[in-house]
């Protein structure tokens, strides 16, 4: 079981989750190790007069994203364990 565990946190790094922020206009994307991987911000949102704005976005992307990761983790070693963890 311990080598299928870590087979398994193996492929979640390859594995990517996407949210976004803005009407779309800020993209992030994670592995399922929680990683956040990119980050993608339209020139429209980006605004001189208003960063706490882009910075409050990009904030809730990037949660959003590795809450993703995370579930995505979560759903992977549950199918292992059998939802023992």
């Amino acid at each position: 079981m311990q080598e299928q565990m870590v087979k398994t946190q193996a492929e979640l790094e390859t594995k990517t989750v996407e949210a976004s922020a803005g009407g779309g206009k800020v993209k992030v994307t994670a592995n399922g190790a929680g990683d956040v991987i990119a980050i993608k911000i339209d020139k429209e949102v980006v605004d001189p007069d208003d960063v706490e704005f882009l910075e409050e976005i990009v904030l809730s992307a990037v949660k959003q994203a590795v809450e993703q990761g995370k579930a995505l983790t979560q759903s992977e070693m549950a199918k292992l364990t059998g939802g023992l963890f």
